[in-house]
């Protein structure tokens, strides 16, 4: 990581577990650029490991960002992840309440969001529908990864989440993408299993 931390810019002010997500988001993407984009909440680094360190699953909007979750992480830290986005329920339900699959999944989990790492790499929609759990106060996710990407309602939902008070690591307005929430799943998967190191 050492020629992808040379690469960030020098105004950057971040902790070091922050850099280090940084350079693995950055090098995930190739965009040094990105890095300037990357926000995090007070703690929220702190707040994913805390509960990836006692077993909080993984709930991911799609399953490409599901599969570039590292599994020998996930294994040696006890976590699992859930994506339901191609499941028939959700398809049912998505048909029923007149809405995207990303959201009718969203929906379909919230039953697991709480205490839980929320990644959302693909879908605003998606992002949209955690926010509302939230302001509904059905669900409170431990920490929610926000990096959808696109320009339909991509930049919106960010700064929706951005202006929330759930504690977040988002890349603002059009970057990000499922290799963007998979790096950061699997840093704060690296970062636990560190703290656990004697």
């Amino acid at each position: 990581l050492r020629r992808v931390e040379a690469s960030l810019p020098d105004s950057l002010s971040l902790s070091p577990d922050e850099r280090y997500l940084v350079c693995r988001i950055v090098r995930a993407e190739g965009d040094p650029e990105i890095a300037r984009s990357v926000r995090f909440s007070p703690g929220a680094v702190e707040r994913g490991v805390a509960a990836l360190q006692t077993g909080a699953q993984v709930i991911t909007d799609v399953r490409m960002v599901e599969v570039g979750i590292s599994k020998a992480l996930l294994s040696s830290r006890r976590v699992s992840t859930r994506c339901a986005i191609a499941t028939p329920e959700v398809a049912a339900r998505a048909q029923k309440d007149g809405t995207t699959r990303s959201v009718a999944a969203m929906r379909e989990l919230a039953p697991y969001m709480d205490g839980a790492v929320v990644a959302v790499g693909n879908a605003p929609t998606a992002l949209l529908a955690v926010l509302d759990l939230v302001n509904e106060g059905l669900v409170a996710p431990a920490l929610v990864i926000g990096m959808p990407v696109g320009f339909v309602a991509c930049a919106e939902s960010k700064e929706e989440l951005l202006r929330s008070s759930v504690p977040h690591i988002c890349i603002e307005e059009y970057r990000g993408g499922s290799s963007a929430a998979a790096a950061t799943v699997n840093t704060l998967l690296s970062l636990t299993k560190e703290a656990d190191t004697p």
